[in-house]
């Protein structure tokens, strides 16, 4: 049999597993992200070190050192001025004549089904350094958002 049709091993023929995308920017949190990361880390320690199959251990394991990496990393913003909407602001708004409540979180504590959305958002950035009873203009429409109120998010 020729060499050239014999193989060593399936591994060497496997796609390279490349660590998890860090998201661009610092990483701001909110005074509770520290404590959310940690859980975060908590729980996928506790899965690798519960975890049997090794592939299945080797894909925790890339997912915990993101989140290591992320914990490592987390800034937390400093708290809002009074309405001025910053990280860390619970911001009541008008949009398309509807209102609607958002916190401005971190990227790890973003939630958008629970209005909670990242600093980095398209809305967030919008808003940011917005004052109560100003609009601002959001998708290329001017005063396309009313702020009508923004103030820290409670504990």
């Amino acid at each position: 049999m020729s060499v050239a049709f014999r193989r060593e091993s399936d591994e060497e023929h496997k796609e390279p597993k490349f660590e998890l995308p860090l998201p661009a920017g610092p990483n701001m949190v909110t005074p509770r992200g520290p404590a959310l990361l940690a859980a975060k880390v908590a729980e996928i320690e506790a899965a690798v070190a519960a975890e049997s199959n090794d592939e299945a251990r080797e894909v925790l394991k890339r997912e915990l050192r993101y989140w290591h990496t992320r914990q490592s990393t987390a800034q937390v913003a400093p708290v809002p001025e009074e309405d001025v909407v910053a990280i860390g602001s619970r911001v009541r708004i008008r949009l398309a004549g509807k209102e609607r409540v958002i916190d401005i979180v971190g990227h790890d504590e973003a939630d958008p089904a629970a209005d909670r959305i990242a600093f980095q958002a398209p809305l967030a950035r919008a808003l940011i350094g917005a004052e109560t009873g100003e609009f601002v203009a959001f998708n290329g429409k001017p005063d396309a958002i009313e702020i009508l109120a923004s103030e820290v998010i409670p504990d």
